[in-house]
């Protein structure tokens, strides 16, 4: 059920209540446009819709991101606490694809092939001028719906730059910006051009706190800051590790549904085999290919598993209005179906891969786990290394690479792998499968009790009174 609302867009600053606000490219709902007309609107999930659910009282600033959400715009339709900016399509696509995306991204994950790429160029700077407009509509919005000295809490590498646009619209704003992703180490993030970089970090340090999830990519950003700025300024710098859901993912993972995913898993699998499962979207730094080989030389380096192993491999497409992203879905599944052609059998398919998403069918994934891979490039927590060791029925073992955010917390009582190294990662997988039933049950209970320490809506509250505190 939507609601309606005589004016979505704003009212007048003098009007203002709001007392906490947050802001993010995409909001808590969406909305589908029907054939006949209607709109169907559809609540979104993750650890940020969870963790602001803490706070009943406050806005949520958002885009439009589709043809529903702006018709929703047009229309009216809305839910209340929730503004949705009707930013020109154009501008949306060269600021989120052309530059947070392209870019942003690609620069924080360490992702370019820098023989050839990146090329800033007449391109980038058209691009880069739509990520200013882009920014400058949640700065004016916030602007416009903040009450006196409220808080503000804006999300993520889509908008860098509203802190130091906001702060310059409204000075009396208690405002913070949180970074869900990792932050380049200097060297690689100069290769932005000198004046991009410089406006990223003042948009950032507009900010009276800057957060990240990981001691690691907080210091990163503050080596930024002292070698291109000088430093940090006034900008207090935060660290809250966004922990998983324990309370919502075990209700969750014993309802029916995922009965119903787990039973077709188990016929998928075959009776008496070990798993190894991974659930991600096919995104460029979550390194399922190099996985996907490391899976394969697993079952060259230690044959005994053949037969005895499957490999369930969950990769839902991710960003496939980039090229890049659609020729990299394409390879994963080109390289899952060889290796079921080289090595599978008529009773025995040693990989078992689905590309459409399915929350139940991850969790049942997650419930039958021995073995959890997670081997990204960089990233900056995993939430999913996390949300294994809490659903597994009977324990499992953790394949984790160093370069997750999660490590930090996590490091201790998994496998941990370089996550270029094939080889070091099929031993891994390896020594995973053969560890004992107290050792992994020992091991999943600690990981579970990490994974758990700062549960999302604590990790809300701990931001906001941290900037709340001044």
């Amino acid at each position: 059920m939507v609601s309606e609302h005589a004016e979505p867009e704003s009212g007048p600053a003098a009007d203002s209540t709001a007392q906490v606000l947050v802001a993010s490219n995409r909001g808590p709902v969406s909305y589908t446009l029907g054939e006949d007309g209607t709109l169907d609107a559809k609540r979104g999930g993750g650890g940020l819709v969870s963790g602001l659910s803490a706070v009943d009282d406050k806005l949520w600033v958002c885009a439009a991101l589709g043809d529903g959400d702006r018709e929703a715009v047009r229309r009216g339709v809305g839910e209340a606490g929730v503004r949705m900016l009707d930013i020109d399509a154009g501008v949306h696509a060269d600021a989120y694809n052309g530059i947070a995306n392209s870019v942003l991204w690609f620069v924080h994950h360490l992702l370019y092939q820098t023989p050839v790429e990146p090329v800033f160029d007449a391109e980038f700077r058209r691009q880069w001028a739509s990520y200013e407009t882009y920014n400058r509509a949640f700065a004016e919005a916030l602007a416009e719906e903040a009450g006196p000295g409220a808080s503000v809490l804006v999300q993520d590498y889509h908008l860098a730059l509203v802190p130091g646009m906001l702060r310059e619209l409204r000075p009396d704003l208690r405002i913070g910006h949180f970074s869900h992703t990792p932050w380049a180490p200097v060297d690689y993030f100069r290769l932005l051009p000198d004046d991009i970089a410089e406006q990223l970090l003042r948009g950032i340090l507009g900010a009276d706190r800057a957060a990240f999830l990981t001691r690691r990519w907080a210091d990163a950003f503050i080596g930024c800051c002292t070698e291109i700025l000088g430093g940090t300024g006034r900008t207090r710098i935060g660290v809250h590790g966004l922990g998983a859901d324990a309370d919502f993912l075990r209700r969750r993972s014993h309802e029916a549904d995922v009965d119903e995913r787990m039973a077709a898993l188990r016929e998928q699998v075959g009776e008496g085999r070990k798993t190894i499962v991974r659930v991600d979207r096919t995104e460029l730094s979550k390194n399922i290919v190099r996985g996907l080989h490391a899976y394969r030389a697993l079952l060259d380096a230690h044959p005994e598993w053949r037969e005895r192993v499957v490999h369930i491999a969950f990769a839902y497409p991710s960003r496939q209005d980039l090229t890049v992203y659609r020729d990299y879905t394409a390879a994963v599944q080109t390289l899952a179906t060889e290796i079921n052609g080289a090595y599978g059998t008529e009773s025995w398919t040693p990989v078992v891969l689905h590309v459409k998403d399915d929350f139940a069918r991850s969790l049942a994934a997650y419930r039958l786990a021995d073995v959890a891979l997670v081997n990204p490039i960089r990233d900056g927590m995993n939430l999913v290394a996390k949300e294994v060791p809490v659903v597994s029925d009977h324990g499992c073992a953790l394949v984790l690479s160093r370069e997750a955010g999660a490590y930090e917390e996590l490091g201790e009582d998994a496998i941990v792998v370089n996550p270029y190294d094939v080889t070091g990662t099929a031993e891994a997988l390896h020594e995973a499968l053969t560890m004992s039933g107290d050792e992994r049950s020992g091991r999943t209970k600690r990981l579970a009790e990490a994974a758990t320490a700062l549960p999302p809506q604590q990790w809300f509250l701990d931001q906001l009174e941290a900037l709340r505190q001044g």
